[in-house]
């Protein structure tokens, strides 16, 4: 089964609702599905093996995914915010391909590698023109690769993880109702284009009948404006835009935000007081924390709405602490917490989670990480509770390892951050003759509070955790590295404390 069944079964269900909104400019759902199939004229002629996207997001990207399903080809956004040696080699990885966005850059970057280049603009004049009404067309049935996404390499070249159709289908049928919104109801979708819950955002809204309108850069006071100019219903945010969300209202931003049901946030860890605020400030949306990952075809677990506001209203310091947790599994797949040997690990103990069902790839260009049995290690470490509740500590591989004993960095900055002096903390591994691992600890400190010292933070760790937790080093920075979607760049404060040496 193709993901272009999504579009096509919205056009033929209400071919003139709305579909999209986007710089001012709507398409409906039947307009969607037209562009679409014109795509897929334009990439059938160019021979191109891949349709990529190098641009923020648009119709374009709406247009450009579905074509290339209809086609058989990976759609494979880019960011656009990379380096130009880094993109310039993705490019070649593709090609040929025909490539979306920025004519300029690309040709520059990739102009000798066989692509075919459209800008947005014209690509999507272009896919409207090439639909011949009435034609039939034989396309691709949806048995191969529907999205490439290039991983974020550290130290090595990245990943090309591999999603198939039956992957994004079996999360969209399996957590969507299609046809259940309203509509008058609206996702305001503000996620690069390149990063699976831009993605899946499409996907869900479109089979939903949901309107869909594209903020194509972020800014809170755009994002506030676009809540009530067009009445949003629903929205996906990440950790750092509902920050400076906050900060906006906070410096007097006004917006009619009643129309917003429900919001989403995930794509890093979300400071408590941000989602506390969050709570009291926009106190008729239900809010849910969304986890997942690029290989499970985005959310394979949620801490909904109900669990929001009874950790907020609840005076029991284990279930208030459920608003750092990322929810219970989602009922289509399976979590599994494992140890180093890949051994099931019991409930409360710390480990790697693992995860398995229809929606889980866990494949890239090359090869397969999946186990003999299908289960999916994501590389993040955490626990569940004897409720079910899942708490991340951080990346598998950031966990410090000192005197051979594994040290979470989250438990050491989850205890700092609950100090109204500290606005945010990071905990990583730095070299130590003794211990072959030490703590490096780098911490921001709140506006309007005065500096802690070293000692204050290190008398702090030692009350409530294990001594082997105490910090060899403590540096204050104005701010941490975040990336585009709010997760900690932990590699560059490891950097910091290299350059220290």
């Amino acid at each position: 089964m193709n993901i272009a069944l999504l579009l096509e079964m919205a056009a033929e269900a209400a071919p003139y609702r709305i579909g999209l909104v986007c710089d001012g400019k709507s398409w409906t759902y039947g307009d969607l599905l037209a562009a679409a199939r014109g795509a897929f004229e334009l990439i059938e002629l160019s021979g191109a093996e891949y349709v990529a996207l190098l641009d923020e997001s648009s119709e374009a990207a709406v247009i450009a995914l579905f074509g290339a399903a209809l086609a058989g080809v990976p759609y494979c956004p880019l960011n656009y915010r990379l380096a130009d040696a880094d993109l310039s080699a993705l490019l070649g990885r593709i090609a040929p391909a025909l490539v979306i966005g920025d004519e300029e850059r690309i040709t520059r970057l990739g102009g000798d590698q066989g692509h075919t280049i459209y800008t947005r603009e014209m690509f999507t004049l272009k896919a409207q023109e090439s639909w011949a009404e009435g034609e039939e067309r034989e396309y691709d049935t949806g048995e191969g690769v529907a999205v490439q996404l290039f991983t974020s390499g550290t130290t090595a070249a990245p990943k090309a993880a591999i999603l198939r159709h039956s992957n994004l289908l079996g999360y969209i049928l399996g957590t969507v109702e299609f046809s259940a919104a309203d509509e008058a109801d609206a996702a305001l979708v503000v996620v690069p284009p390149y990063h699976i819950a831009g993605i899946s955002a499409l996907l869900s809204s479109i089979y939903a009948l949901r309107r869909i309108v594209v903020l194509p850069a972020f800014s809170p006071e755009d994002w506030l404006g676009l809540v009530d100019g067009e009445k949003i219903t629903n929205a996906f945010v990440v950790p750092t835009m509902l920050g400076r969300i906050i900060d906006a209202v906070d410096k007097g931003a006004k917006a009619d935000v009643s129309s917003l049901r429900a919001m989403a946030y995930g794509g890093g860890k979300m400071p408590l007081e941000v989602i506390q605020k969050a709570l009291s400030y926009f106190p008729g949306t239900g809010f849910t924390n969304a986890y997942g990952l690029t290989e499970t075809s985005s959310t394979i677990a949620l801490l909904g709405p109900d669990d929001h506001r009874e950790a907020l209203a609840s005076s029991d310091p284990k279930i208030r602490a459920r608003l750092t947790s990322l929810g219970k599994a989602i009922p289509t797949v399976e979590i599994d917490i494992r140890d180093e040997d890949g051994r099931a690990l019991p409930q409360g103990e710390a480990g790697e989670i693992y995860v398995r069902g229809e929606q889980v790839s866990g494949e890239y260009k090359g090869g397969s990480a999946l186990d003999a049995e299908g289960w999916f290690p994501t590389r993040d470490a955490g626990y569940i509770d004897e409720d079910g509740y899942i708490f991340l500590s951080g990346r598998a591989d950031d966990v410090i390892v000192r005197g051979g004993e594994n040290i979470s960095p989250g438990e050491i900055e989850n205890l700092l951050l609950a100090n109204p002096a500290i606005a945010d903390a990071c905990a990583v591994a730095i070299p130590s003759v003794e211990w072959g691992e030490g703590i490096g600890l780098a911490l921001v400190v709140r506006e309007g509070h005065e500096q802690p010292s070293k000692d204050e933070i290190r008398q702090l760790i030692r009350a409530r955790l294990r001594s082997s937790r105490l910090p060899d080093k403590i540096i204050f920075v104005k701010e941490l590295p975040y990336n585009e979607m709010g997760k900690l760049l932990r590699r560059e404060v490891r950097f910091k404390f290299e350059s220290l040496v």
